[in-house]
């Protein structure tokens, strides 16, 4: 996830306009000044360089101070921006692409694409209805609709914060509203998520779900208020109605950590804190811990235990349905 995002940020490439210090070079069938509106306008095959920074499009403006110091350069009609250094390349897509040259501030205004190559192979894809860039504080905001793709990895979000230090490192991202984050066939959803690099923790806050793909093809789900996953040590945490179902296992509590097997990334021990339950079938569980294994199929409890078996010797053919 690191490597993900950190590359991620190298492809806004337009930040090479806002901090370096080089020779702007516009290029076009046409320009114009109008005092009226102090705008600079360029039309037909419109071609702007800096250094290895490269930005094509149909037309742009560029509004001009009272005090003639240059403003804010639009770029309309679908403009494109590309960067190649060595085996990569580093494009942003847009309707709009406006830069703030006072400012620092890069934009890019509906149907936006960010896309990172390596050769012709893209190894990030990022798009939303708008892009933001502060090169001061380092933040970048997605806006409306934000998915990102690095290899086998996959976000979704209403929008996205990203934010990165002095040296262009990854610092933080937070996903906000409906998110989702999917590696092959497990998926967490939350209504935010919380990435720390320093950390490699993954936080999940509000309404969370997490669904796990077992080696045996079952699937685990977790629900709770909160949830943590340590990349570092692939440990989970959560906490807040925690549910887990598992087969025929259901189990709630009040917090849980799930350690894997050594050697895998995948749950596989689920250890409850607190007053919990485990179900199967007719049997329910309770205690103040309960320890749960997926492989081989086992649950221990301790602490002041208690059993219930519903419905023994009724005869009813009644059976207890666990649903998610």
């Amino acid at each position: 996830m690191k490597r993900f995002l950190t590359t991620f940020l190298s492809i806004l490439v337009l930040t090479g306009l806002a901090v370096q210090a080089s020779d702007l070079i516009i290029e076009s069938k046409n320009q114009s000044f109008n005092e009226a509106d102090n705008k600079i306008k360029f039309n037909g095959n419109v071609k702007v360089t800096v250094d290895d920074l490269k930005v094509v499009g149909d037309s742009a403006d560029v509004n001009v101070t009272k005090d003639q110091k240059l403003d804010t350069a639009t770029f309309y009609d679908k403009p494109y921006a590309f960067e190649v250094k060595k085996n990569k390349k580093r494009e942003v897509k847009a309707n709009i692409l406006k830069v703030s040259l006072i400012t620092k501030i890069i934009r890019a205004e509906g149907d936006t694409q960010s896309v990172v190559f390596e050769g012709k192979t893209p190894i990030v894809v990022i798009n939303a209805n708008t892009q933001e860039y502060d090169t001061k504080t380092g933040v970048m905001t997605a806006v409306g609709t934000v998915t990102m793709k690095y290899k086998e990895i996959e976000t979704f979000s209403n929008s996205a914060q990203i934010t990165t230090d002095k040296s262009g490192d990854l610092k933080k991202l937070v996903l906000i509203g409906n998110a989702k984050v999917k590696q092959e066939n497990n998926e967490s959803y939350a209504d935010r998520f919380v990435y720390d690099a320093t950390t490699g923790n993954l936080t999940a806050y509000g309404n969370t779900t997490s669904n796990a793909i077992m080696d045996d093809g079952s699937k685990l789900t977790l629900k709770s208020s909160y949830q943590e996953y340590n990349q570092k040590r692939s440990i989970f945490n959560a906490s807040g109605n925690v549910r887990i179902w598992y087969q025929d296992y259901y189990a709630v509590g009040p917090k849980v950590t799930l350690y894997p097997t050594p050697g895998s990334t995948k749950p596989n021990e689920a250890y409850f804190t607190g007053r919990s339950s485990i179900t199967q079938g007719v049997r329910t569980i309770y205690a103040d811990k309960i320890k749960m294994t997926m492989k081989p199929k086992t649950f221990e409890a301790q602490g002041n235990t208690r059993t219930v078996i519903k419905n023994i010797g009724s005869g009813s053919d009644d059976n207890v349905t666990l649903g998610l």
